[in-house]
């Protein structure tokens, strides 16, 4: 029964060994690893990913988002030169929006807080209600939202210029077959994420939080090129 009852003991050892080392093997290498060990460039509103190499020639002819001047919730005119070698992460809302804004606003905020420690990682909201979202508003909804100055830039400016960026630097709008022109409202959930070279390398939903899960992970993955 001694030796009987020892080999029962070995066995169920044994056993939760295999089963400890499956689970360990099976087990993600890093929590905040993207998907892929590289991420896609975009560069027209269908967002087709195209698989280039960071040194490839074809990326001298690539959409990349262009100058651009508008002012932040403190009075500081902003360029694209604020964003020189940065990753940013954009998106298009209003402070008075009552339905997907506040959404994505604290999605915004997530991300703030997530890179809080990584100087190299701006986000960047534009106002598409920019007649009424005067600097002294942006700096209102910026102090109530917890937004950190030189991080977080809300932006007011020209309406054409904010919209002509969204709908076609951006690509924001997926309404595809669907034509607008600058008097049509811009109103989008999309938050696109941008290297350090102004290529698009991403597009996220705003409002779901497994998509602002996943896009820690691919600014994370950017981090890494460099």
């Amino acid at each position: 029964m001694n030796w009987q009852k020892k080999w029962f003991n070995i066995k169920n050892s044994l056993c939760l060994l295999a089963i400890s080392l499956l689970v360990i093997s099976c087990a993600p290498k890093e929590e905040n690893q993207s998907r892929v060990n590289t991420l896609p460039y975009y560069d027209d509103p269908t967002f087709t990913p195209h698989w280039l190499s960071p040194e490839s020639d074809a990326l001298k002819e690539f959409h990349q988002i262009p100058s651009f001047e508008l002012t932040n919730q403190n009075g500081e005119t902003i360029t694209d030169k604020t964003f020189k070698d940065k990753i940013f992460v954009v998106d298009f809302f209003f402070t008075t929006c009552p339905g997907i804004c506040p959404k994505m606003t604290a999605s915004m905020g997530t991300l703030q807080e997530a890179m809080r420690s990584h100087e190299e990682v701006l986000l960047l909201s534009h106002s598409v209600m920019p007649k009424y979202d005067s600097v002294a508003v942006l700096k209102n909804y910026a102090e109530a939202k917890g937004v950190i100055d030189g991080k977080w830039h809300l932006a007011t400016g020209d309406r054409d210029h904010i919209y002509d960026l969204g709908r076609y630097q951006y690509f924001v709008e997926e309404d595809l077959g669907l034509e607008k022109d600058l008097d049509d409202f811009l109103h989008t959930e999309n938050f696109v994420l941008i290297d350090k070279n102004k290529h698009i390398r991403g597009i996220y939903n705003g409002l779901n939080k497994t998509a602002i899960q996943q896009l820690i992970k691919d600014i994370n993955t950017l981090l890494g090129e460099g």
